[in-house]
């Protein structure tokens, strides 16, 4: 092996004492590929299996906690006990290839499709439509939730925990980034309350601490082993109201409070810049892993294709480089490396690849029909 990577290869070890062979995290990504009643396709088993014999961990599709926050077309569920069979197979198929298998689990919250909740009723923290358009092209105005509703989310956050504990999983991914309802309760644009839910910066963190209150109190009551607990944020908003790099530092300051296991930041980019809320000019990483320091792990993502660019991020201090994308376009990155064949990393992906590449139909049309979301090659 070329030693010039090895640092990527390195084991680490969790505060818990739970352990991971190297610094590669497969990203989680939506595949569009379960079943409509919530369960994991044998197709989606296969695409996870093939990606799961490099990475350390493996990081799954968000699952949604309840019925109400479902986001896309074939996603699949983690709101019922009924699921713990279909989310058993999952995890257990990564673990068999040698990775950690994290759940994320999420509520859409006002990014939903109407079409996907019951009633078509779209609930968010206020009666604030998004920016942007949901997956299937709505921009619907979601119904506030009341206080009890509210607890009751709070609630399935914590069982889908407990199933992830039931279904084998090594840890649980708390999927507060990318606009959904977690983030909705932290940004001024979403959140317009005035109870205590909302408001002041310290009231829009309510929903997201108290979220990741429930889940630990249900990994200390039900985890007989070391069981990771993890929370993914974006660190800026483009909407105006919007969160600001300031505020997220400030989130920051009570996640690492929250003895979390890792951060992981959510962004296109690793090297993208703050747009406002400080005055800094490094990446957001730099100064999010500057803030942290080794208080709680972070992991860093974003268009990192090559062993270079993966090195270069590592050397920020991130102890932990997920790959997105680049997992799809060649599942073998990690092995390629181990075997000193950095060199043959493929960074685009190939139109006639995806029996090879085992990827599902669904995934690979949404891929080959959203122009600059992946590098093809021609």
């Amino acid at each position: 092996m070329n030693n010039t990577y090895q640092k990527l290869l390195e084991p680490y070890t969790f505060a818990d004492g739970f352990s991971v062979k190297n610094r590669i995290v497969m990203a989680p990504m939506t595949n569009f590929s379960s079943n409509p009643d919530g369960t994991v396709t044998d197709e989606e088993v296969n695409y996870y299996v093939r990606r799961s014999k490099g990475a350390g961990l493996v990081i799954t599709a968000c699952a949604y906690v309840t019925p109400s926050g479902k986001g896309f077309h074939g996603e699949f569920g983690s709101h019922s006990d009924d699921m713990i069979p279909s989310l058993r197979k999952l995890a257990s198929s990564i673990k068999k290839q040698g990775a950690k298998a994290i759940l994320q689990v999420f509520h859409g919250g006002r990014m939903c499709p109407p079409s996907l909740v019951p009633n078509g009723d779209v609930i968010s923290a206020s009666a604030v439509p998004p920016e942007q358009k949901t997956p299937t092209g709505e921009q619907p105005v979601p119904r506030e939730l009341t206080h009890s509703e509210i607890e009751e989310i709070i609630r399935d956050f914590g069982e889908s925990a407990r199933r992830a504990i039931e279904a084998g999983f090594d840890g649980i991914e708390i999927h507060g980034a990318n606009g959904y309802l977690i983030q909705q309760f932290f940004s001024p644009h979403s959140n317009q309350r005035d109870d205590q839910w909302g408001g002041s910066l310290e009231k829009r963190m309510a929903f997201p601490l108290a979220v990741i209150d429930a889940v630990t109190a249900a990994v200390q009551t039900h985890a007989k082993e070391p069981f990771l607990v993890g929370y993914r944020l974006s660190p800026e908003e483009p909407e105006t109201p919007g969160i600001t790099m300031d505020e997220t530092l400030g989130l920051m300051d009570e996640l690492v409070k929250k003895k979390l296991d890792y951060l992981h930041v959510s962004l296109m980019d690793f090297w993208s810049v703050p747009r406002r809320g400080v005055d800094d000019n490094r990446s957001r990483m730099e100064i999010i892993q500057e803030r942290v320091g080794d208080q709680v792990p972070v992991i860093g993502v974003g268009s990192i294709y090559t062993a270079e660019d993966a090195l270069k991020a590592l050397n920020t201090g991130v102890p932990f480089i997920a790959l997105g994308r680049e997992l799809i376009i060649d599942p073998d990155w990690v092995q390629k490396i181990e075997e000193g064949r950095a060199s043959e990393i493929e960074t685009k992906l190939r139109k006639d690849a995806q029996e090879e590449l085992v990827v599902p139909e669904p995934l690979w049309q949404a891929i080959m029909n959203t122009p600059g979301w992946f590098p093809i090659e021609n």
